[in-house]
């Protein structure tokens, strides 16, 4: 049976399917890792790699290997996790997944913290859409995640914080102003739960459809857009700072004249919650909110 390095090597060479950069991401030189697989290969009975001038590829033993490997990776990785989680201090890694609005917004000041007061621990974060980030968790592939919107979770659900939407523009300073201008509508690509509360707003606000529309695929590019004055757009209080100048913020409302505020909600499994280092960032987000909430 291959050891855990030996598994890991052939992680390493699945991901890079390449000799050279598998050898420089393990630091070894190329000759040793190549033996290194033969003695490998030999072990297991079978060719794990073809070579070509292309690279590397996996026969159909080896990609059952490779994922013997990848699988007793993960499991050792968290039994050693839960031996740590035995002891008082907090190390070993905390896998997060977090909505990118929130990852470049909010989320930077949490980590400072953690990583000050546990310099120990590691992090692996992921960044993405709200549904993207459920995946993550459902998968296994992180300890707990934060999202948009209102989740639908069995497991553990912690309420971090509600921001307001805005219509935000240089030049416009009421919504009844919106469908009196030529200048775009500028939008950006989100998961489904927020642009249809986007779209059920403008209808019900409008009853038809913007006159020009641009499309863009970051909301830090339809705000930098939107504050250079190329055109409108509906942006969360999470990317705004409330020091902007010659920017105009008018709060949407909902039916009964409230603003309409998204929701952000930390989500994980109970046994995540059992670790020390989810306990302990748990607890600096807790206290990082309640000082916001405070102030």
């Amino acid at each position: 049976m291959s050891t855990l390095s030996e598994l890991h090597l052939l992680t390493v060479l699945a991901q890079e399917m390449n000799m050279r950069k598998a050898a420089e991401k393990l630091f070894v030189t190329q000759p040793a890792l190549s033996q290194r697989l033969q003695h490998i290969e030999k072990e297991w009975g079978t060719k794990i790699f073809l070579r070509s001038q292309k690279g590397l590829s996996l026969t159909p033993a080896g990609e059952l290997i490779v994922r013997f490997a990848a699988e007793t990776i993960e499991k050792e990785e968290q039994v050693r996790e839960a031996i740590q989680s035995l002891d008082t201090k907090v190390h070993g890694t905390l896998k997060i997944a977090v909505a990118s609005i929130v990852g470049q917004n909010w989320l930077p000041k949490v980590l400072k913290r953690f990583v000050n007061r546990y310099p120990q621990a590691k992090i692996s974060l992921i960044t993405g859409w709200s549904s993207e980030i459920l995946k993550a968790i459902y998968e296994g592939q992180v300890h707990v995640g934060i999202i948009r919107g209102t989740p639908d979770w069995k497991g553990v659900k912690i309420h971090l914080f509600d921001d307001s939407l805005y219509l935000v523009d240089t030049e416009i300073t009421s919504i009844d102003q919106v469908l009196g201008t030529d200048r775009p509508f500028v939008q950006f690509k989100s998961d489904s739960n927020y642009y249809q509360e986007i779209q059920e707003w403008w209808h019900r606000q409008f009853q038809t459809m913007p006159k020009r529309t641009i499309i863009v695929d970051q909301i830090e590019t339809c705000k930098q857009m939107t504050f250079n004055g190329i055109g409108y757009a509906i942006l969360p209080a999470i990317t705004l700072n409330g020091n902007e100048s010659n920017i105009f913020k008018i709060p949407l409302l909902d039916e009964q004249n409230r603003e309409i505020k998204r929701e952000t909600w930390l989500l994980g499994y109970e046994s995540s919650f059992r670790l020390n280092q989810v306990t302990a960032f748990v607890d600096i987000v807790k206290e990082f909110v309640a000082e916001i909430e405070h102030n």
